[in-house]
């Protein structure tokens, strides 16, 4: 009896040894285990950020060798982009966004496979397009928002709907007024059955605009960068007439004779074709604009449709003010505003027109060393990219709306000053009295 007891205390006694021993071994594991989770965990999301910078010049050093038919050179450097620096990238982005981490290794594995096996340039090069996009996307999935790129992207698309719509809402205040002025009421339906048509021509226009945008798969940065240079182009000329608004006088005088000749003939299809012509220009500026805005706002669409609706709100109470209430609005403050911030616009757009063509390998990519790198977003928002080529075509453009506005702003409203004192004084001079040519004389026969 004692001694069951005693066989039965040594296997309890046995039973507890071995739980201790099993505890013991699970705790060396997980101690073992500790050192590769604190070196996973070491790798924040900002020196993922680094790494990626590293990996952009790897892909632009692998396509450069490769261009120079370095095969085997352009083959290590691929290798050692993804080994080296990409691989770290993985570990906090596999937390985030695990699809697109093995979406990056399968277009590295391509990549290297391709040059392995001799592919030409052009197919090493449309991956590495591709590649460059997916790089873009990670860096977003790792990088917040902050503050400064989202308000920019909030001012700028404001900018856009509130500009644009603004001046459609003066050109029709004009235009109905002249018909009220002119007792020929009875053609505003025309005009506005003309308007409703433009209105519904750039819906159309912002449909098929993203339609074939979502669409389009090799050429998509070209047609983007296009797109924005055209963008940029509008904007130009918007800037110039924001400074001068003798464009849009002759617009308004071209229009008003327009309405003139309608009316005179009683053509309802003329004055249908007039309120189209006159809303929809404006409006497929605005599908434009906003075409380039979402091209370079990945990652801030919801801070563009907020600034969308803010410019709508804004521009319905202007619009109640000018047909409504019949006020008259600081309109020289805002347009001396605007045009600060329409040229401002159309500087971020050239730069990331400039980048995305890089980015596509249209045009050189060459690197200003030292030169400071803002987080994706914030580039995105200003279109500044640290390479010899956005810079100088930012600076270019920023030095020509320099001139252009110290010329507008200031050296012509001088001549303009000078050539009127002049006509006045002419006009005074031409207006004194002409002198008897035998006043205060005396002739030979009085004598």
């Amino acid at each position: 009896m004692s001694a069951t007891r005693g066989s039965t205390g040594l296997t309890r006694v046995g039973h507890r040894l071995s739980a201790v021993l099993v505890a013991v071994l699970i705790g060396l594991a997980l101690f073992q285990a500790a050192p590769a989770g604190a070196q996973t965990s070491a790798v924040s999301k900002q020196d993922a950020v680094t790494q990626l910078g590293n990996v952009r010049v790897s892909i632009d050093e692998t396509l450069q060798l490769l261009k120079e038919g370095k095969t085997d050179e352009a083959f290590a450097q691929a290798k050692a982009g993804y080994l080296e620096h990409f691989e770290l990238v993985e570990i906090p982005l596999r937390v985030v966004d695990p699809t697109l981490t093995v979406d990056a290794e399968a277009q590295f594995a391509q990549i290297r496979e391709l040059i392995r096996n001799g592919g030409s340039v052009d197919d090493v090069r449309s991956h590495i397009v591709a590649l460059r996009g997916t790089i873009d996307d990670a860096e977003r999935r790792l990088t917040d928002t902050g503050i400064s790129a989202p308000a920019l992207v909030v001012g700028q698309s404001f900018l856009i709907i509130f500009r644009e719509g603004l001046e459609v809402v003066l050109l029709l205040s004009i235009l109905l007024g002249y018909l009220e002025a002119s007792k020929a009421t009875q053609y505003r339906r025309p005009i506005l059955i003309g308007v409703a048509l433009a209105v519904a021509m750039t819906a159309v226009t912002v449909v098929a605009l993203q339609t074939v945008f979502a669409h389009i798969g090799a050429g998509r940065e070209v047609l983007e960068a296009v797109v924005s240079l055209l963008a940029v182009a509008l904007l130009f000329w918007v800037s110039f007439w924001l400074l001068s608004r003798l464009d849009h006088k002759r617009w308004l005088e071209f229009v008003k004779a327009r309405v003139w000749k309608a009316v005179a003939v009683g053509s309802t299809a003329s004055l249908v074709l007039i309120g189209f012509t006159a809303v929809y220009r404006e409006g497929f500026e605005t599908a434009l604009f906003y075409q380039a805005l979402l091209s370079f706002g990945t990652g801030l669409t919801a801070w563009i449709a907020l600034g969308f609706g803010l410019g709508v709100v804004a521009l319905a109470i202007v619009s109640v003010l000018i047909f409504r209430l019949g006020r008259r609005l600081p309109m020289r403050t805002f347009l001396s505003v605007a045009v600060i911030l329409v040229m401002l616009t159309s500087v971020a757009f050239l730069g990331n027109a400039v980048h995305e063509l890089q980015s596509a390998d249209v045009i050189g990519y060459t690197p200003l060393v030292g030169w400071p790198r803002l987080h994706i977003f914030l580039a995105q928002a200003t279109g500044y990219w640290p390479t010899v080529q956005t810079v100088v075509a930012q600076a270019v453009l920023l030095a020509v709306y320099v001139i252009g506005g110290i010329y507008a702003l200031v050296i012509k409203p001088r001549r303009e000053r000078a050539a009127d004192l002049e006509r006045s004084a002419g006009r005074i001079e031409s207006s004194r009295p002409i002198p008897s040519p035998t006043a205060g004389t005396t002739t030979t026969a009085d004598a």
